[in-house]
């Protein structure tokens, strides 16, 4: 990669007082071996990870679906298929907890197909322009299953396997951590790629940390697909986002980026100051109608820094979104129709928006983009947090 791998603390936080239980946390960390994986208990009552039975893949694996909890009456829903997110319940202003991501209760709806709900996205998260990439004189061929190109790791990414989970609990946290192994030439990749990411609950935050080592050189672009509404209802047209981006990556009509880097003053593209998300749905353009484009933030190689932040005023939920990524594709569920549901929540278009933190799609085919190529004896990390709380 285009960057000597990031060195993270256990528990990176915002400065103040969360800086200070940060180091104190830091101090009292869980000591290693000290896991507690058969029933995720742990001796804070509030602080634990939940597991129960899902639902059987078709091959015969077993699901889990682990419920990560805390005292802030914040809990997040993981399964180890796909690694995929299934709730995220966060209170409003008045205390009230509600589900503000896009998913299913039931693994059957999963199988049956859906567009990457709260789904963990790789090897290379977005699209290869050609579904091909050249690297070090070799040309690979990848699964075409977005037109022409190559989209989310292929036909069957890591959002269609089965982790090996881990669970990790101790006073201050609740951590799930999920392990595969994508095997050489998995959706036409070279290299065997182990793969870890762990899911930390830490009072208002939730931490995504991503690791990968490979025995060959290969692209990696690991992140997660969830799908946000901060109402927990209707459409997010009329929610409020902020980009900490100066420019952006223009896309064709297969939104494969051109190659260029274009600013984004003067356009739809500027969230620079808070805006109405569906403010400029008719200035974007697109069929259907929506953004689906890469920004570049405006920070430095591997800073972990505010990337994004999303507000509902009904319920004054926000959300933060801090990454070590160079960009995020922000996405405002365009191809949405109605067709499926949850409850009485009916995922119209538009019934959510995706915050995908990453470096640029189509890296491996554009040289001035940030590298996304790992290397042997090389490893990858990076990390994305989401921030929780509410508006008065």
């Amino acid at each position: 990669m285009n960057k000597k791998l990031i060195a993270l603390s256990n528990y990176p936080l915002i400065t103040g007082v969360s800086l200070i239980v940060a180091l104190v946390l830091m101090l009292v960390s869980c000591t290693p071996g000290k896991k507690k994986e058969a029933s995720g208990e742990v001796k804070n009552p509030k602080c634990k990870v939940e597991k129960s039975f899902f639902g059987m893949t078709p091959e015969g694996d077993s699901i889990t679906l682990f419920t990560l909890k805390n005292e802030r009456e914040i809990s997040v829903k993981i399964m180890n298929y796909g690694g995929i997110i299934t709730e995220i319940n966060v209170p409003d202003r008045n205390g009230k907890p509600r589900n503000i991501t896009l998913g299913f209760d039931n693994l059957e709806q999963y199988l049956a197909g859906h567009p990457n709900f709260g789904a963990l996205i790789g090897r290379y998260g977005n699209r290869i322009g050609g579904a091909q990439f050249t690297l070090d004189g070799e040309t690979y061929q990848l699964a075409a299953n977005n037109g022409n190109n190559s989209l989310h790791g292929g036909v069957k990414g890591f959002d269609d396997v089965v982790w090996d989970p881990e669970v990790i609990s101790c006073d201050e946290r609740a951590a799930l951590r999920l392990h595969y192994v994508s095997p050489d030439g998995e959706e036409g990749f070279p290299g065997e790629l182990k793969v870890v990411v762990t899911y930390e609950l830490l009072m208002d935050q939730l931490f995504i940390t991503y690791e990968a080592e490979t025995d060959k050189a290969t692209p990696v672009n690991l992140t997660n697909h969830a799908y946000f509404n901060l109402a927990g209802e209707g459409n997010i047209k009329d929610q409020i986002l902020y980009i900490n981006a100066s420019r952006y990556t223009p896309v064709n009509e297969e939104l494969i980026p051109t190659g260029e880097i274009a600013n984004v003053e003067g356009t739809p593209f500027d969230f620079r100051k808070p805006t109405v998300i569906g403010a400029r749905f008719d200035q974007v353009g697109g069929n259907p109608t929506g953004y689906d484009h890469n920004f570049v933030l405006d920070k430095s190689d591997g800073e972990k820094a505010l990337a994004a932040k999303a507000m509902d005023p009904v319920s004054g939920r926000f959300l933060e979104v801090i990454t070590t990524e160079p960009g995020v594709q922000f996405y405002t569920g365009n191809f949405l129709d109605g067709s499926l549901s949850s409850g009485d929540f009916i995922y119209v278009q538009h019934a959510g928006f995706c915050l995908e933190t990453q470096h640029f799609p189509d890296s491996p085919n554009q040289e001035n983009f940030p590298s996304t190529i790992l290397r042997p004896g090389e490893k990858y990390i990076t990390q994305t947090i989401y921030k929780f709380g509410v508006e008065e």
